[in-house]
């Protein structure tokens, strides 16, 4: 990561040696980054030390500029945020993988998402494409997860109606945390069967053969899971904004155009009215965006 920093109104006019308050100083489109809580940690402008720099911003920062709300007063209430990357033409995955559109400073905030999370939801297809594997521990997040009560790394939960998974793969057989399955009540008992005997936990969260959005959220809280990460794929982002329980989306912009009918971010029917996100935080690298919006 050469040079990472949020833009801002000022962004333009400093870079230029201008004041924010001349002519053409907005940056364009009038993109914003917010400091103080869950925004970009810093000084002027909500860059690091106040300064435009070329230089890796730490876990440490990243931390902070992605750290979940302070929960309120009373029971911890659960907040379910995405991780998703875009081609400027919409294509969430190139041949079916989503790396291929990724960078390394999108594959650095995507761990660092992981390191702040309680548990990272994903649907069965994902695993199979992308060859999940277990959440691993980070050195780096090791104290702040002890401090918020969280174990060394988040659990993996995969959403999953028909459990047609392989349960020899390391996602099952060496997770530093059991693994957990959610599912429907009507799902194959001997496909349940054989997730519980390689060790993963399943849970049920819905009457049917497959899940309820919103009693997954629910299921994940009443384990104790209220900082909740999903990175898909796109059919399960599409249930989860379509049942009102996604938060917060944190979108990576790739600058690439790739044609073709690749899957956009969110699949499935459309909702009966647009949801409407508000603007957090933009982060820019090499003409990468890392952007966060939050419902209104």
């Amino acid at each position: 990561m050469r040079r990472l920093f949020p833009v801002t109104d000022e962004t333009a006019a400093r870079a230029s040696g201008g004041s924010a308050g001349e002519d053409g100083g907005g940056a364009a489109g009038g993109a914003l980054a917010s400091g103080g809580p869950g925004g970009v940690p810093g000084g002027s402008g909500g860059l690091p030390g106040g300064d435009l720099v070329d230089r890796e911003w730490s876990l440490a920062e990243l931390g902070l500029a992605y750290a979940y709300p302070e929960p309120g007063p009373g029971e911890p209430q659960p907040w379910l945020r995405a991780n998703m990357v875009s081609t400027l033409d919409g294509a969430a995955q190139h041949d079916g993988r989503s790396q291929p559109i990724s960078t390394a400073t999108d594959m650095r905030i995507f761990g660092t998402l992981r390191a702040l999370a309680d548990v990272v939801i994903v649907g069965a297809e994902t695993v199979r494409q992308e060859g999940y594997r277990p959440a691993r521990a980070r050195a780096e997040f090791a104290g702040a997860r002890e401090a918020a009560g969280q174990g060394p790394a988040p659990a993996i939960a995969v959403i999953s109606a028909s459990l047609d998974l392989d349960f020899g793969l390391p996602l099952f057989t060496s997770p530093s945390v059991p693994t957990l399955i959610l599912t429907g009540a009507a799902a194959a008992p001997d496909r349940m069967a054989a997730a519980e005997k390689a060790s993963a936990r399943v849970v049920i969260a819905g009457d049917g053969v497959g899940v309820d959005p919103v009693r997954v959220v629910q299921a994940l809280a009443e384990l104790g899971h209220t900082r909740l990460l999903t990175e898909g794929g796109p059919r399960l982002l599409g249930q989860l904004v379509a049942s009102g329980v996604l938060d917060e989306l944190c979108l990576t912009i790739s600058p690439m155009l790739t044609a073709g009918d690749a899957q956009r971010i969110a699949g499935g029917p459309s909702v009966a009215v647009p949801k409407r996100f508000e603007l957090v935080s933009l982060l820019e690298e090499e003409g990468f965006l890392f952007s966060r919006y939050r419902r209104t």
